[in-house]
This record gives structure tokens, sequence and C-alpha cells, in this order.
């Protein structure tokens, strides 16, 4: 017994020191967490319990010149179904219910949102998608449906919001609008005038810094933010929906028509330069529509062809060369420069005709022998003139990706002497749409070269951030004597030449059609296709817009793909509504005069709706709108079939008058 309550003694020393060895370690490990690793526990606990959260800012908005919006940020919301939540007694109750009314919202058949609810109960789902991409009304109504009205612990409705990025008038001038966004490689892509003016757009997010409490949910340390949210600025584009809409949609006309590839539109304000529209489509190999997909107008930067030649004109009139009643022969409509041939396009050639006749119906031949025999000698002269004239640099707006022209120097490596004369023709230089329009537009613009605008102003409510003003790029690109000259012979190209099928004698309009080959040296000449334009401004006499329509590669089955045919008729679309709906007003003299006639037939009307009382009228002979008229006063209905003055009357006159009662009146 003895041996065995020493045993016992053995153990029950043993376990104490065991414990002894346990408290102590445990001992230690706490002194060593309080006073060595408490720095990092405190804020390790910190770290997962308390945390900043960023409060995003508010994007500005982009409007229109006239108040019209572009973009906007606009709340989205996803629903989800947490189908562990809600209780069996609600969810077995609520659940059809609720299936009807996302059905009656939604649209989908019920029994659809019934096997989504009971497979998503079944499986213990707690995520099941119901719907997305909702706007604030449906999100508003969806939260009050059978079973999700309870909330999210006991109705299982689980809310995803987000802001998107949208544009109220839809597709139109949506490249120019662009966006600032990361792609999914993580990327920035700044794109239009959101990426190009993102920096007052997008504002500063805040930061408030949370607590986490129970069921994963966090609360404010404070009342205050610790920095407040700072929402962007609104901005102001140049842009005008009425003049972008129309020409959105006579380019779009255009291209459908010729099957092209793809196109730009620009109008441009001849004073100031603000771009009132911009249109940029290209087609979708696919489904075959056309979308905004690349800026082609601010990007693309390509051969011209003959609206170059306006480049020869003011070089060659302004330098004093030549006068434009200077006569050349076209040779038959072919000249050779060491070995290479200049065509016309009209075949034969034009005979012998002046400088100026030679502009107007766009002579290869007679532009490049113009060019050549006063430059040949020193062509950098000819170079130094396009230059000066700005066509060798970009313009430098605010947009990623310009594109670069292309003006080769005679101190080049490459430079041969046929590049002087292809240059006359609008070959071996390239330029963007925009830098052509600018040109063109400083001819409108009486000399005085100004930079596209797309922005206006920067705003913060009525308070004006920034005002983006007239920037003057060249003063005087020519003499006033020369400007008078290419007006005139920019007129004439509508009215008597390569333009003659867009003449209207009821506005007036001056501008240069081009055809241009492009991939004429690839793969033998196998890629080559066309690109049509025509750049110009209106009215011709006083302009107030400049315009450019460039199309690329239409259908040459058709066998017209010339600037006239393809590009022009969007150009007179363009200018013809604009004329239309906003006509010339002419003042109207000796308003108070009364006319015999009117007065006449005012008597004869009066009368007769005097006579009337409680009888149908007798209303054969009298004008329609009379007719309806006096019928309406007596509190009649009226349908009218035809136009003129009555011919029949549904009621004949003297029946009695009762109350909604319906006459049908036959005119003609």
């Amino acid at each position: 017994m003895a041996v065995e309550d020493k045993n016992i003694s053995y153990r029950i020393y043993l376990m104490a020191f065991i414990i002894f060895l346990m408290a102590l370690a445990i001992t230690i490990k706490l002194t060593n967490i309080q006073w060595v690793e408490g720095d990092y526990y405190r804020k390790l606990a910190k770290d997962r319990t308390v945390k900043t959260f960023v409060i995003p800012a508010n994007k500005g908005n982009i409007y229109s010149s006239d108040g019209s919006l572009l973009a906007t940020s606009i709340p989205n919301y996803t629903i989800r179904f947490d189908a562990v939540a809600p209780k069996s007694e609600d969810f077995e109750s609520k659940a059809d219910s609720l299936a009807m009314s996302l059905s009656k919202l939604l649209g989908k058949p019920t029994s659809h949102y019934q096997s989504l609810l009971r497979k998503a109960r079944a499986n213990k789902s707690r995520y099941t998608l119901i719907a997305e991409d909702l706007s604030y009304t449906e999100y508003s109504k969806i939260k009050k449906f059978p079973l999700f009205n309870k909330g999210a612990y006991k109705g299982g409705i689980i809310v995803e919001q987000k802001t998107v990025r949208e544009h109220p008038i839809g597709k139109i001038a949506e490249r120019t609008i662009g966006y600032d966004r990361i792609d999914e490689n993580g990327v920035q892509k700044r794109v239009g005038i959101e990426g190009a003016f993102g920096k007052y757009l997008n504002g500063k997010d805040g930061k408030v810094l949370k607590q986490k409490i129970a069921k994963g949910q966090w609360k404010p340390i404070r009342d205050q933010n610790e920095v407040d949210p700072q929402d962007g600025y609104d901005v102001i584009s140049t842009i005008d929906v009425y003049i972008q809409d129309i020409a959105h949609h006579a380019l779009l006309k255009q291209l459908e028509e010729y099957g092209a590839e793809h196109g730009c539109v620009v109008v441009m304000e001849t004073k100031t330069g603000q771009v009132k529209a911009i249109s940029n489509l290209g087609r979708d190999e696919k489904s075959g529509n056309y979308y905004e997909t690349i800026n082609y107008a601010v990007a693309e930067s390509h051969e011209p062809g003959s609206t170059f030649k306006l480049v020869d004109m003011i070089a060659l009139l302004d330098d004093n060369k030549v006068d434009t009643s200077k006569v050349y022969d076209s040779r038959g409509g072919v000249i050779t420069y060491r070995g290479d041939k200049v065509r016309d396009s009209h075949e034969g050639g034009y005979g012998k005709i002046s400088l100026g006749r030679g502009f107007e119906v766009s002579s290869n031949t007679i532009l490049v022998q113009a060019v050549v025999e006063n430059y040949k000698n020193n062509p950098q002269e000819f170079i130094n003139r396009v230059n000066n004239l700005g066509l060798n640099k970009p313009l430098g707006l605010p947009f990623q990706g310009e594109g670069k022209p292309i003006v080769h120097q005679t101190t080049d490596e490459n430079w041969n002497p046929n590049i002087l004369p292809w240059m006359a023709f609008g070959y071996s230089v390239a330029m963007t749409p925009l830098q052509t329009l600018t040109l063109y537009n400083a001819v409108a613009n009486n000399g005085e070269m100004v930079k596209p605008q797309f922005v206006s102003e920067i705003k913060e409510w009525n308070k004006t951030i920034k005002k983006y003003d007239k920037q003057i790029i060249n003063p005087k690109i020519c003499s006033d004597a020369t400007i008078k000259k290419l007006k005139a012979l920019l007129s004439n190209v509508v009215k008597r030449g390569t333009g003659a099928k867009l003449y209207s004698k009821d506005f007036s309009m001056a501008g240069k059609t081009g055809t241009a080959q492009a991939n004429y040296g690839k793969n033998g000449g196998s890629e080559k296709h066309y690109i049509s334009s025509f750049v110009g401004f209106f009215p011709a006499e006083h302009p107030k817009y400049s315009c450019i329509v460039v199309v690329h590669k239409p259908n040459t089955s058709m066998n017209n793909y010339y600037g006239a045919d393809v590009a022009g008729p969007v150009f007179k679309r363009i200018a013809q509504k604009i004329f239309t709906d906003a006509p010339s007003t002419n003042e109207i003299k000796n308003l108070d005069k009364k006319v015999a006639k009117q007065e006449t037939k005012y008597q004869e009307y009066f009368t007769k709706a005097q006579n009337v009382k409680n009888t149908i009228p007798n209303l054969k002979g009298m004008p329609g709108m009379d007719a309806v008229a006096l019928l309406e006063n007596l509190g009649i209905k009226v349908k009218v079939k035809g136009i003129g003055k009555v011919k029949n009357q549904s009621i004949q006159a003297g029946q009695p008058i009762i109350k909604n009662t319906i006459i049908t009146l036959e005119l003609s």
C-alpha cells in the first residue's frame, strides 16, 4: 500500500511540475506578446478591426454647348439572394409572390424565378444572381417586393451598387465624348473628352476610418471623414446636339449606301474653331453595322488627294508666281515626270485652260505644271510655304493618338525630284482630316487660322473654373487679295466645277472635292482603294461653318467613288439642313395694312358664327380650318377627311345640336 501511495505522490508531483512548466510558458509567452511583440499584434488587431475606406468622388458631367447632357454618372444595381437567411415559414409563404413580382418587373416567366429561388434554397446558396444592370427606379421597386422587403438578414436580399457612365444621347459622338478607365490588363485608357479632361471631371476621392462590428459590418469611428471627397467639375463641350445629329445621320446614310469601310465628318464654327459636330463611323465586319470605334478625324493621317490643291493655289498666288488667268495645256490629260505619269481623271484632259479653271475642275496636269514650273529650281520654297501653314506638325489637340502629318523636306535622305509634282496633287504628303479642315477654315475666316476646340468651359455649378478662348495658330496665312481669289475659286468649284452636282440656288456653298488612291503600291496595286472627300464652308459669302467629309473604301462597283458623288452629298445635306431649319429673316413691312380679301372672308365667317345657335350650320364651301373652328366653338367633335373646302357634312344643316355630337367633314 505504501508503494502505491508513493507512486501516486510521484505522479502528482509530476503533474504539478508539468502544470508549472505550462504556466511558466504561458507567462513567458504573454510577457513576450505584451512587451516584445506587442506593437506587432496591436497593429494587426487594428488592421483587422479598423480600416480606411475610400469615398468615391462624384464624377462631373459633360454638357453640349446648348446645355444637353452628353455624359453623366448614374448608380447601377445588381440584386442577389441569400437563400439561407429567410426563415422557412417566410420563404414558403413569400417565394411564389416574390417570383410573380420579379416576373412582372423583369419580363421573364414566373416559373423561371420560382425555380431559381427554390433551387437556391435547396442548395443553400448564399449568393444567387437575381438581376443586374438595374436602374435606381427598378431597385427601389425590388426592395419592396415580398420577402425582400424584410431586408438582408430576414429576407435575403443582397444589393450591390456601382456607378456607371452613361451617354444620354446614345452612340452619337461617342468616341469624341470618350472614356477614362482601366482595361482588363490594368492599363489606363484615356479617350476623348473624358480622358483629356479627366483631371477636372474625376474629382478627388475621400477617406473615412471605420471599425468592424458584428456580422461583418463596419461603422465610422468619428462623425467627420478623414478626407472629404471633392466632386468633379462639369465640362461644357462645344458640341451642338442638333448639328451633331444632322452630321451623324448624314454620314451614316452615305456609308450604308456606298458600303464604305469607314468615314468621318466634322463641322466647325468658322470664327472660333469650336467643333460643333464630329462623327467617326467604322463598319463592323461581322454585323455590317457602323459604330464609333476610332476617332478617324483626329487620328487618321492619309494622303489628301485634290483637297491639297488649295495649298498649291495659296503658294502660287501669294508668292506672286502666277495668276489664276495663266493658261496651261493639259496635254491630253497625261504628263510624265522622270518616268512617272500624272493623269487627269477626265480622259483626254481639258485642253488649254486657265489655272483657275484647272482648280475648279481639279485638273492634276494643270496644277502640277504650275507648281513644277515655278518651284522646280527651289522646291524647298514650296515646302517652306507648306511648313508656314503649319501642315508639317500636329495641331496639338488634347486627345491621345493624334495623327502625325508627313511633309517631306528637301534635306531628307529619301527626297527625290518627283516628290514635288506628286505633292502638287495631294500625294507624297499626309494630313489628318482635322488638319485639312483647319486650313480651309482659315480661308473662310479671312486668313486667320484657329485651332479646333472641343471644350469651351470648366464649371462648378454656376461658377466658371476655367474658360477656353479662341486659340490662333496663324493670324494671317496669306494676303487679303489671295484670300479673296481663293474664296471665289472655291465657290466656283460648286457652281461650275467638280462640285456642280451640289449647287443649289437656295443656299451658297464653297469647297473642294478630293479623290485619292490609297495603298496603290501594295501587292502590285491589288490592295488599292479610294478615299473620297469634300471640304469647304457655308454660306459662301459670309461663312459661319466649315465642314469636312471623308469616306474610305466606297464600293467601286457602283462606279461612283469620286469626292463629289460620295462625300459631297453629306456636306450638302448638313448645310441644307442647317439652312432650312435656321432660315434668314426678311423684314416684313406694313403689318397693320388690311387686306380686302382677308377682311371679306373674316366677315363671312363672323356672320355665320353669330347666326348659329342650337342647330348644325351649313358648312359647305367653307375652308376646312374655319369649319373646324366654328364647330369646336359649338362643342361639337369633328373628324376631317381630305384637305381644302367642305364638300359634304355627315349631319345636315338645321339638325339640333346634341351633346358629344360627332360630325365628319369631307373636304376637297
